[in-house]
């Protein structure tokens, strides 16, 4: 008896689905350019509102903060609202703190507006992923996923230049004003044309999980973001009290939601991380993460409070290494649909743990061009880890999870950024105040190589990671092509051992699917 015959998944995706994501990575890219737009505007900020720089730094921790409370809960969201109207949500929200960021007479009301920011971007992150997981078809996602990384790469390093240009010649206020309008546009426009595509539920918004979820994501954050500054002087409260209590409730949060979870109830559905793939990504990802943040933080203190650059060369300087690990992402992708992620990852990896070292041997007399290509080489790095590491920890998930993955990798992110921060900022603060109060050049120089080290010490973990990676197990396919739900899939909530098994198997890549089998990466 002959089988019936299979089409391959298609190699274009539908007009409409790419409308559809065209319009989620444009919005991406306005609020992630958003975040990183403070830290230069900060000392106009600090003129007009007389307000110290301790207090003018809570416009960037505030905006972590609220980020880390509301990801938590996006994953029931998305689920609860669907995509169009999720989206909406978030663009409406983050439109509505632009307008009001632009016009605030007060801190305090800035303060606010930055908080309405974040949490439309709180929602945007997670709701991006989910949907391109949903509609495209696992041959293509590395490929689409490589566009993700320009958003998530360039745009960041985009926000500071982006400010600094405005600054040069219009008030701060205009880093909001010029942005209201592209947010709007891309409001209504997704309004008419963005539709569902996520996985509906019905499930109650449980309370004391939102609750917990708040404490626990929001006091670790707050205090591990506290922690670097906590080497200089001894701030209010103790660094230890929050961070303990966070980690306390997020015990308890955990194990609400493995009770909720029975009847998929859970705020954060914890079944993703019964995926090996998905926790073996992920755990490389904290590990970059933590390197990513740590060097954004450190490299422009070294670079001005050592070498000497002003703000506009120090912007300039790292600015390559980002446009690089943006510019990548498409190449990456599709080299990811060919060869899977261990490949890249190893690599990858290498390349981080090697610029790390060689940034440890920074002094203070160092030439800014070793500085340049050692970013330059981390960068490249990042961009053979970031995109395998997110399309392979979505992929390693069946579709009815797909929004508690994103919400997940999303808070984690948060969680590793904040980590990352703290480590780099507490050893350099530590090491540099060594030999007094008032640190030369060649003192904080001692303590950047330090941070470094310590940086390099844990990406070399990743490459150890990074062997593990499996390419995902490939999913059934409807007629379109795109991924089946969990239960065409054969995949049931109630027994996530059974993905667990299908993932640590390895598969052929997905596009060869209707080919005779080929060896696994």
């Amino acid at each position: 008896m002959t089988a019936p015959a299979t089409s391959p998944p298609p190699e274009r995706l539908a007009r409409q689905d790419v409308v559809v994501i065209g319009l989620l990575l444009a919005a991406s890219c306005v609020v992630i350019l958003n975040e990183t737009t403070m830290g230069v505007a900060l000392p106009a900020l600090l003129d007009e509102f007389d307000i110290p720089a301790s207090t003018g730094q809570w416009l960037t921790t505030a905006f972590m903060l609220t980020m880390a409370v509301v990801i938590p809960a996006t994953g029931f969201l998305i689920g609860r609202l669907g995509t169009r109207r999720s989206f909406v949500l978030a663009m409406a929200l983050f439109s509505a703190g632009t307008a009001l960021a632009a016009v605030a007479p007060t801190f305090a009301l800035l303060l606010g507006a930055r908080v309405v920011q974040a949490t439309g971007t709180a929602v945007m992150m997670p709701l991006m992923m989910t949907t391109i997981m949903t509609l495209v078809p696992p041959a293509m996602r590395g490929k689409v996923m490589g566009n993700v990384a320009i958003v998530m790469s360039a745009a960041p390093a985009l926000g500071p230049t982006f400010a600094g240009i405005v600054l040069d010649s219009l008030s701060w206020r205009w880093i909001f004003g010029l942005v209201l309008p592209i947010a709007l546009a891309t409001l209504a426009v997704g309004a008419v044309y963005v539709k569902d595509t996520a996985e509906r539920t019905t499930a109650r918004l449980d309370p004391i999980s939102l609750l917990l979820s708040a404490v626990a994501f929001g006091g670790l954050v707050y205090g591990l973001s506290s922690m670097g500054e906590a080497a200089r002087e001894q701030p209010l409260v103790p660094v230890a009290v929050p961070v303990v209590v966070g980690a306390v409730v997020l015990g308890l949060f955990v194990l609400r939601q493995l009770r909720l979870q029975r009847t998929d109830t859970a705020l954060l559905d914890l079944r993703v991380f019964t995926s090996g793939g998905f926790t073996v990504a992920l755990s490389i990802m904290v590990v970059s993460m933590v390197a990513l943040f740590g060097t954004i933080i450190l490299l422009p203190l070294y670079l001005q409070d050592v070498l000497g650059l002003d703000a506009l060369h120090t912007g300039l300087l790292v600015l390559p290494g980002g446009l690089l690990m943006g510019l990548l992402g498409p190449t990456v992708g599709s080299l990811y649909d060919r060869v899977g992620p261990r490949p890249l990852v190893v690599p990858g990896t290498a390349a981080v743990a090697t610029a790390m070292g060689a940034l440890a041997t920074v002094g203070a007399t160092t030439s800014p061009w070793f500085v340049l290509a050692a970013h330059l080489v981390l960068s490249l790095g990042l961009a053979f880890v970031f995109t395998p590491l997110f399309t392979a920890a979505l992929g390693a998930l069946p579709p009815h999870l797909y929004a508690h993955g994103s919400a997940t990798i999303a808070t984690v992110q948060q969680l590793a950024g904040a980590a990352g921060t703290a480590l780099f900022v507490a050893v350099l603060t530590t090491r540099s105040l060594a030999g007094g109060d008032a640190p030369g050049a060649v003192e904080v120089a001692d303590g950047v190589g330090a941070a470094f080290t310590w940086g390099a010490a844990i990406s070399v973990v990743a490459i150890g990671l990074s062997v593990l990676l499996r390419r995902p197990a490939p999913e059934p396919a409807d007629a379109s092509g795109k991924s089946a739900g969990p239960e065409s899939a054969g995949i049931q909530s109630a027994h996530p051992e059974v993905v667990a098994d299908a993932v640590a198997q390895p598969a052929p890549p997905a596009h060869e699917a209707a080919k005779a089998a080929a060896p696994t990466d």
